[in-house]
């Protein structure tokens, strides 16, 4: 078995609950057997206190951590609408709509329709993609948790 902190462990490093285990044995040589199961019940609740005490503070430790995490700006909240579909389904509805869009400007005001229709589509898709991560602006990932 490797060192750890004996936190990690349980409650080894625990005076109080050896006093009360110690107590506890000394209480069962005077009572006698018939007393047994009070006994360890008694013990095992002030076990189950501390283990409750124990968790309900690494608990309230990482919820802290997350929340300052979070303030600092170091974990990326997703947004809930930020999904395949519209990461991915916008630019692909852009892309089969300029095949169209491209013939009519093509015909109808020839290579200056072609590429105003062109430069209208990638507009329209920058535009997107800036709603989507205007951290792209910044010329910053939010990722690298802004440390340049």
């Amino acid at each position: 078995m490797s060192a750890r902190d004996p936190q990690d462990v349980g409650l080894k490093g625990d005076a109080e609950l050896r006093k009360d285990l110690d107590a506890t044995v000394r209480a069962r040589r005077d009572l006698g057997d018939e007393y047994d199961s009070a006994l360890v019940e008694s013990f095992l609740e002030k076990v189950e206190q501390r283990l409750d005490g124990a968790v309900d503070r690494r608990v309230r430790r990482q919820l802290a951590e997350q929340q300052m995490a979070a303030v600092r700006g170091t974990a990326r909240q997703r947004n809930p609408v930020d999904s395949w579909g519209e990461r991915y389904g916008f630019a692909l509805l852009t892309l089969i709509l300029a095949v169209p869009l491209s013939a009519i400007a093509g015909a109808l005001a020839g290579f200056a329709g072609i590429v105003a229709t062109w430069i209208g589509i990638v507009g329209v898709n920058a535009t997107q993609a800036i709603r989507q991560h205007p951290e792209l602006l910044s010329g910053r990932s939010r990722r690298s948790g802004g440390a340049e």
